[in-house]
């Protein structure tokens, strides 16, 4: 079989399945695990697939939205990768911090870890998450309002002139990318312009970033890699492009699986 109809049945398996590992391709093509990297590696320099940690996933579209009707406990099922982002996540709150709490799924899952012992003020612009914050008496709850959007979260001009009155501890913040070169990324200007705004006004930004994210570049820059101080991701992000984030000045940070079944 020659190097290009083997890269098709790469691209057909990982269509068929979801995602493809190296040893998917090793046992199935008969090759060694360099010449399954270098496929893998070749086929992403294409822009056919996303590399992750031992293996690839389909290419994430840059315009991707997540649906508009998620509820708590369908995030809650999500992908572990983000529930061991989430958890590593709330480590890093301490007594009397002001965060400010992302509205995307991630900030979802970190409900459930979030500090339930010390007394700490979040700040987010999901009504849902506030809904959810509400009744902990440990947790002061302010919501940055403005239009509401079908997703529960609001994000116009109101919600940005809110943001830019706050100064805050920390912001837990994730987008449609994260990459060495273009930092956050996200797919429109309205988002872009709000979290661009939490960025501005955090004296510590870390980035909330599944593998599946991490050297994607979205549509939009939201802020460069030097804005940001911590990166948190997961064991399937590629161990190169992390490299590369990490000579950029960036904290990288690699949540394990393991750790979600720590107490």
């Amino acid at each position: 079989m020659f190097i290009e109809e083997r890269h098709q049945e790469i691209l057909k398996l990982l269509e068929s399945r979801g995602r493809i590992s190296i040893a998917d391709i090793q046992e199935g093509f008969q090759v060694s695990v360099d010449s399954a990297r270098r496929d893998l590696r070749i086929l992403e320099e294409k822009g056919l697939l996303k590399r992750t940690h031992g293996g690839a996933i389909p290419l994430q579209k840059v315009g991707l939205q997540p649906p508009a009707n998620w509820t708590v406990r369908e995030i809650e099922e999500i992908d572990p990768h983000y529930d061991a982002i989430a958890k590593r996540a709330c480590t890093f709150i301490q007594a009397n911090h002001i965060i400010f709490l992302t509205s995307a799924s991630v900030g979802f899952l970190m409900l459930k870890y979030l500090p339930r012992d010390i007394p700490f003020t979040v700040v987010t612009n999901s009504i849902i998450i506030a809904d959810e914050l509400r009744t902990r008496e440990n947790v002061d709850v302010y919501i940055a309002g403005g239009k509401l959007r079908a997703r529960g979260n609001c994000r116009d001009a109101l919600a940005i002139d809110f943001v830019r009155r706050m100064n805050f501890d920390l912001n837990f913040i994730t987008g449609a990318g994260f990459s060495a070169k273009s930092g956050l990324t996200n797919g429109t200007s309205e988002v872009a312009a709000f979290q661009q705004a939490v960025v501005e006004n955090s004296r510590r930004n870390i980035a909330l970033m599944p593998h599946n994210k991490v050297g994607f570049e979205g549509f939009l820059k939201v802020a460069e890699p030097s804005q940001f101080d911590t990166l948190i991701t997961d064991w399937d992000a590629v161990e190169e492009e992390l490299a590369r984030i990490q000579d950029t000045g960036v904290d990288v940070l690699v949540a394990e699986q393991e750790e979600l079944n720590q107490a």
